[in-house]
């Protein structure tokens, strides 16, 4: 047997059907599903370096060659397409490891058959991650059905802590609309918006790959099976329409900060219109009266200059009484 270990192999299991399993090699995986066992999950990790094409998948799994090409496809979304002989679906799932960010949705493709599942992904996955886990503390799925229903809860449950952070942080937004700087507050409110849209866009369709896995007409689909099934599609049609109300949640803060936006400019220009009418008369009284001709009134009067400060001063407290009057200030 060639040495695959080069070839993108993250772990491989067999499992008994009574909720146990072990972990395996090339060897056993070409082996087969071997007596006494129910079923085998190779997990695979698409290489760059192979231009998303593993060897082991293309020369030796006997999966169809359609299968292959939609197994190591660049970025595709949620779907799901049952044969005669299995099954494929590709799920996405939020990573909760460390340095991810909220809307990065990796995408995992299964083919499931009878007595065998292959997955490939692009980038390691949190859910994936503790599904392992609770494998090796004995707790494995016992049949392929099982285990689709209960990896698929296990993305769907990560889905539900970003989902609720990002409805959150629109709570905070909106009760910050009215009181936090502008400048401060735009960049949240575009991207809590960008997160919300980039999710849901993932997020929507595999709500129709989880149905349509659900209507798999298998044994080894169990009626709980294709209950839970429903039930992380539920959830996912909930965490859709939760985004959407995200959205446009944001979008309604959006239109809040322009309109104060607006107010403030509409303020700025009272305040400048009411300056404007106090000091222009002003500004002319004082233009002609500092004129440097003949014949101005009180040239020759020592109080000639204080006559002229009362009657401005007069003048500009007339005007402000005027304009508190019309309610410009």
């Amino acid at each position: 047997m060639p040495d695959y270990d080069k070839e993108g192999l993250v772990s491989a299991w067999t499992f008994d059907g009574n909720g146990g399993a072990r972990r395996i090699g090339w060897e056993e995986v070409a082996q087969g599903v071997p007596s006494g066992e129910r079923f085998q999950w190779i997990n695979l990790q698409l290489l760059e370096h192979r231009h998303g094409r593993s060897t082991w998948l293309d020369l030796h799994s006997g999966v169809d060659p359609s299968i292959v090409e939609s197994l190591v496809a660049a970025e595709t979304r949620p779907r799901c397409a049952l044969f005669d002989n299995g099954a494929f679906l590709n799920l996405r799932g939020i990573n909760l490891m460390p340095y991810s960010l909220p809307d990065e949705m990796h995408s995992i493709r299964f083919w499931v058959e009878p007595h065998r599942i292959v997955s490939v992904r692009r980038r390691a996955l949190s859910a994936v991650g503790d599904f392992e886990d609770a494998i090796q503390r004995g707790r494995a799925p016992r049949t392929p059905g099982e285990f689709v229903a209960d990896l698929s809860m296990r993305l769907v449950d990560r889905m539900d802590t970003v989902i609720t952070a990002l409805a959150e942080q629109a709570d905070e937004l909106e009760e910050q609309v009215l009181s936090a700087t502008l400048s401060n507050l735009s960049p949240k409110v575009s991207e809590v918006r960008r997160v919300a849209i980039i999710l849901r866009r993932y997020i929507a369709p595999q709500r129709e790959a989880l149905n349509h896995f659900s209507l798999e007409d298998a044994e080894w689909l169990s009626p709980r099976d294709r209950n839970r099934l429903r039930e992380a599609a539920d959830r996912v049609t909930r965490f859709a329409e939760e985004l959407d109300s995200v959205r446009d949640r944001a979008a309604v803060i959006y239109d809040q900060m322009v309109e104060r936006r607006a107010e403030q400019m509409n303020r700025s220009m009272l305040v400048l219109a009411a300056v404007t009418v106090i000091f222009a008369p002003l500004t002319l009284i004082t233009g002609l009266m500092g004129m440097n001709v003949e014949g101005i009134p009180g040239a020759q009067d020592p109080n000639g200059f204080w006559a002229v400060t009362v009657l401005a001063a007069g003048l500009g407290v007339g005007l402000v009484a005027w304009l508190r009057t019309i309610r410009w200030l």
